[in-house]
């Protein structure tokens, strides 16, 4: 009787195992490890990987029959800036559609001040993609100090370590920098040591938009290495380039930088777009000095003739180290005051305003639109040779550096839309300059494991159903500099939290993220 009943059992638990929410079938399956892909199918149920094999007895609520195309881990971006956009946009379709699952925001020391709250707004509001987030220095020092330009009192320091703390507490997956914004620019080495401690008790990570990318830019790797070193805690370099012409083929010095920091035992690594143009704010052409304590301040400045031909200077002077007569490698991204303007380079709109054809001019009119609210840039400036360089070391990250997109707002970077099928496309199956297995990798265990995403990056029994279902031979990036609006193509599936969010190309609409905090070790 006994023997009976546990048969009855077995064959019970036998029939329910068999039985998924999805099933994945026909699929080459690159597990996230590097290692080549193998052909199998993956059951799903609960939002977890319930088995990976040749399920040919199971059933499911729904079966996807993958066609032999690639099944990968959803991936992971670890260098973005949704904050503000995510509410209103959260179906993040520009992640979606290049394969994106989970984000971390907060880089580049810009971030929400309580991390706690913002998380949980995260869940509440639900987004498409999982999101984690770390703790920005400039926002903790504007939060404390404001924009001034000096070093914090003993107090004003405690209060910062105090609001990085609660950040951790919170969840943060560790502090970001950005040392080269407004107040981040002002803080000395020291101040950032004492703030990266804080998030290395709670293992946080640094992560860090340097000092310098370009003249100096051993110096501010030196700098970051230092700070991780003497804080204790891992050190991710963001969006790792080489920025200026005179300073092209320079990622043979940096980069055996960081290979030596890592040989003597800095957990150091690093992400990067597969661009040759950056983006950011049009006030970075300014000297640091112009900008402190807030627009009323800095127009107030700009309107004094001796500031003015100083800071016009100043610019004249970057020009000339670019070795270029004009302003045309600043092109406008997004120009609040005059969108008519979006998409022309500081060359053209000078031209278009009828002023002389000449460098001072057109440094007057950096100032002008500074006074008018500044504007988003996209900066061509950096080597491709130094592009692929860089993306031939293994400890590199593949990340956009960009917001959720606004579907034809403005002249965007095409990074928020085709990072990642840019280096599957153009890098991988095109110039060959890594392998297919490599580059998964880098979007997807390696980043989860850099900032412990613990059921995030591989597929594994028991992880996350974050997934992928592409077209290696076809997948490529549609978003240019000229027509930035559009979206990568080759992704038939995308899963996140195992619900279908991309169904044969489309964007069901599914907002299937979550917040993902920091586990407390």
């Amino acid at each position: 009787m006994r023997l009976s009943v546990i048969l009855l059992l077995l064959l019970t638990y036998s029939s329910r195992a068999q039985q998924a929410d999805l099933l994945i079938k026909n699929g080459r399956i690159l597990d996230g490890t590097g290692n080549s892909w193998y052909y199998g199918d993956i059951a799903i149920s609960n939002g977890k990987i319930l088995r990976i094999g040749h399920l040919k007895e199971w059933t499911a609520n729904r079966v996807i029959d993958a066609q032999k195309k690639i099944v990968a881990p959803g991936f992971i971006d670890v260098h973005t800036h949704i904050e503000d956009d995510e509410k209103k946009h959260p179906e993040a379709a520009n992640f979606i559609y290049d394969g994106v699952t989970t984000v971390i925001t907060g880089n580049c020391g810009l971030s929400e001040a309580n991390i706690d709250a913002y998380l949980t707004m995260i869940d509440s509001l639900r987004t498409s993609v999982n999101v984690a987030a770390l703790i920005g220095h400039n926002d903790v020092r504007k939060a404390v100090m404001g924009t001034v330009k000096r070093d914090p009192t003993e107090q004003e320091m405690l209060q910062m370590e105090q609001l990085v703390e609660k950040a951790m507490k919170g969840g943060a997956v560790g502090i970001s920098t950005g040392l080269i914004y407004i107040p981040g620019t002002y803080s000395k080495t020291e101040e950032v040591v004492r703030l990266a401690k804080i998030a290395a008790r709670y293992q946080g990570v640094y992560a860090s938009h340097m000092r310098d990318e370009g003249d100096s830019v051993l110096q501010a790797i030196q700098e970051a290495l230092y700070i991780g070193k003497e804080a204790g805690l891992p050190v991710q370099l963001s969006h790792f380039k080489l920025s200026g012409q005179q300073n092209w083929g320079r990622s043979k010095e940096t980069i055996p930088m960081v290979m030596k920091a890592r040989e003597e035992g800095l957990d150091v690594t690093i992400d990067q777009y597969p661009y040759t143009a950056s983006s950011t704010s049009l006030s970075t052409l300014l000297p640091d000095w112009v900008l402190a304590d807030g627009k009323d301040s800095i127009n107030a400045r700009l309107k004094k003739t001796k500031i003015r031909e100083e800071v016009k200077q100043y610019m004249l002077q970057k020009l000339a180290k670019r070795k270029l007569q004009h302003f045309s490698y600043p092109v406008v991204a997004y120009f609040e005051a005059d969108t008519t303007l979006n998409g022309k380079s500081i060359e053209q709109v000078n031209i278009l305003k009828g002023n002389p054809h000449t460098a001072a001019s057109e440094a007057e009119v950096i100032i002008q639109m500074m006074e008018q609210g500044g504007a988003g840039m996209v900066f061509h400036g950096m080597s491709e040779e130094d592009v692929k360089s860089i993306m031939q070391y293994p400890f590199n990250m593949i990340a956009s550096d960009a917001s959720i997109r606004i579907y034809q707002q403005g002249n965007p970077h095409p990074r928020g839309y085709g990072t990642n099928a840019r280096v599957l496309g153009k890098y991988v199956r095109e110039e060959k300059v890594i392998g297919l297995e490599e580059a998964v990798r880098r979007m997807t265990s390696l980043p989860a494991t850099k900032f412990k995403l613990k059921d995030r990056g591989l597929l594994l029994e028991g992880m996350a159903a974050d997934i992928v279902v592409f077209d290696e031979q076809t997948i490529i990036d549609r978003s240019t500099f000229d027509k930035p609006h559009q979206y990568s193509s080759g992704f038939s599936y995308v899963l996140v939290n195992g619900q279908i969010t991309v169904d044969q190309g489309e964007h069901t609409g599914t907002r299937a993220g979550k917040a993902l905090r920091k586990a407390m070790e």
